[in-house]
Parts: structure tokens; sequence; C-alpha cells
């Protein structure tokens, strides 16, 4: 068991199930063709370099999976939008020139992560994303003191979280 989440029809642990991560929101059919095409227009990528780019993007909404981008990827290199080569031990996926043509004619426009709810509710949702990220950065690289900082600090503002609902 990973988190709250498992066995419930969500992956990937505490980080990405549930509505504030990336694994809450799916993408509508063609959405993920069009997203790894677009973020290739800023170069050549490895697919966790493009699941990274989607998720800053997002402002963490959106965490793919590699069981959706990976044989994306391999679909689109066999399309002929794609070219890739190995590069220390990891495949490095490129755009080809009519991948390109085909990416910027998807994209323009193309941001699927701000079709969420109106107001100050999608600032909300992208404030916590880049909460998460903070907080999976300290669980990977800080000290056992910096954890525990940042473990008081999380519990004090959900507190405070509380207490505004209770004066609204």
């Amino acid at each position: 068991m990973h988190g709250p989440h498992e066995g419930r029809g969500h992956r990937g642990g505490p980080w990405a199930g549930g509505p504030w991560g990336g694994g809450g929101r799916r993408m509508r059919r063609g959405d993920i063709r069009t997203v790894l095409l677009a973020t290739l227009l800023d170069g050549p990528a490895h697919g966790y370099e493009v699941m990274r780019r989607l998720e800053e993007r997002s402002g963490g909404m959106w965490r793919p999976s590699a069981g959706s981008v990976y044989p994306t990827l391999q679909m689109l290199e066999e399309e002929g939008l794609l070219s890739s080569t190995e590069d220390a031990g990891k495949r490095v996926y490129a755009l080809t020139d009519t991948g390109r043509v085909e990416a910027e004619r998807r994209a323009e426009g193309f941001r699927p992560w701000e079709d969420s709810p109106a107001g100050g509710r999608a600032e909300l949702r992208q404030a916590v994303g880049a909460l998460m990220m903070a907080l999976r950065q300290v669980e990977m690289a800080a000290d056992d003191v910096t954890v525990e900082r940042a473990t008081a600090l999380v519990s004090a503002t959900r507190q405070q979280l509380y207490q505004l609902l209770a004066e609204s």
C-alpha cells in the first residue's frame, strides 16, 4: 500500500492520486498525443523528462504515467512524427519535420490542464500541486531535522485551513 487512495483506482502513491495530484484528472482521448508532441517542441527528451515537463507545465495538476507516455511515444515514432536515439542507455525522442508541423498545428492554444474549475479554485489546485512538488523534494533530499520542520509547517497550515472554514 502506497497511500490512502491505493486500491481505489489510483496509482503512484500519496503524491499522485486524488483530486489534488496528477492522478486525479484524466486526459481525453487524443490529448496525450497532442501534449507529448507539444512538449517535444521544447527540444528532444527521454520519457521521464517529458513527464517532468508536463508536470511542471501543469503546475503539478497532471502527472502522466509511464504507462500512457511510453507507448504513445513509441506509436508517434512508428507514425513518423518522432525519431529516437539511444543516449547513455536512455531512448531520447525528437520531433521529425513532419512531427514539428503536426505539433505546432495541434498545440496552438492547447492547455487542457487549464480546463479546470473556475474562479480561485484553479489557482488553489496549482498552489497545492506546487506544494506537493516541494514536499517531495524535502522528503527525498532533506535531513531528518528539516523533514520534522516541514511536517510541523504542514500540520500548522492544515489547522489554519480548518480555522478559515470555521470563520466562513
